[in-house]
């Protein structure tokens, strides 16, 4: 990759030790906007770090500026992970700290680590976390749907059809008995259509929209997912998003909630399709909703 003046060489042997308690490998959560919620012992450990490993060390330069924290930083992201983990290993053998933090939040969290992680609890190297500040729990939390249990499911598929097939699946295993809140983080340029997707195969959930958490903008929006759907339609949203869908309902799909479905999924696809989509999410008979699906067209016409 190209070099990069805000990276550093992974340390040497002749390397003081890092000061304080800290050993092995950090998981250092930093805040999600508001820069008060670095808590003291985050801090103290960044400071105390050989090397710190970042997502983007332009990002976390502004961080460690507020924080009055100088360290040597370094690049690990989704792209050079895998080539890294045998050299960072073999630096935490030799005795030195390294913290890792993602751009904001919670690292490994939808975001790179895993595989170190993974490497160094197999090398036998202390690992840690040092908890705080993550934007999936704010926005359930804050979202007023069932705090337990949930399901943390990252950024739902970018393309429209695999985002489908995914929620499709989610809904089939709800009929099978799944019953959770469920979280996704998505990019505002796709929350419109994403919302629509979800509304087709969830039908008239409760959920909510959090964006911009912690920051002076903030915003929880809450609804059901058709409504979330129509005002998104029309509203572009910006900065980060977090999505909390609320749990099935006991009783099963009635003939309102399919037709509140089908008409979410008329609105963005081919009756083929949409009926398709609805019998997906809701485990109900291709052909009956089908039927159902050229009734509401037939109804729309007349």
């Amino acid at each position: 990759m190209p070099d990069d003046p805000a990276c550093a060489d992974l340390p040497d042997d002749e390397t003081e030790p890092a000061r304080g308690p800290y050993r092995g490998l950090l998981l250092v959560s930093t805040p999600i906007g508001n820069l008060g919620d670095m808590t003291t012992r985050a801090r103290d450990a960044l400071a105390a770090a050989d090397l710190l490993l970042c997502e983007d060390t332009r990002h976390t330069a502004h961080l460690l500026a507020a924080n009055g924290i100088s360290v040597r930083t370094a690049p690990l992201h989704e792209h050079n992970e895998v080539a890294r983990v045998p050299e960072l290993i073999e630096a935490l053998r030799r005795g030195q700290v390294i913290a890792l933090v993602s751009d904001a939040g919670t690292p490994l969290v939808s975001d790179p680590g895993y595989r170190l992680v993974r490497a160094a609890i197999a090398a036998g190297v202390p690992v840690t976390a040092l908890p705080g500040a993550n934007a999936a729990v704010t926005a359930l939390v804050l979202s007023g749907l069932p705090p337990l249990p949930f399901l943390m499911l990252g950024f739902p598929p970018p393309r429209s059809a695999a985002r489908r097939t995914a929620f499709g699946r989610l809904r089939a295993a709800e009929q099978a008995g799944l019953a959770a809140t469920m979280i996704w983080y998505e990019a505002p340029h796709r929350l419109a259509e994403t919302l629509v997707d979800l509304a087709a195969a969830f039908g008239p959930r409760p959920a909510a929209v959090a964006r911009e958490l912690t920051k002076r903008f903030e915003e929880v929006r809450r609804g059901t997912l058709v409504e979330l759907a129509e005002h998104y339609a029309g509203h572009a949203a910006r900065g980060e998003i977090c999505l909390v869908v609320g749990p099935p309902a006991e009783e099963s799909t009635g003939e309102a909630e399919l037709e509140v479905q089908l008409r979410a999924a008329l609105r963005e696809h081919s009756l083929r399709d949409a009926a398709a989509l609805v019998a997906a999410a809701t485990g109900l008979p291709r052909k009956l909703v089908y039927a159902r699906a050229l009734a509401l067209g037939a109804e729309d016409a007349g």
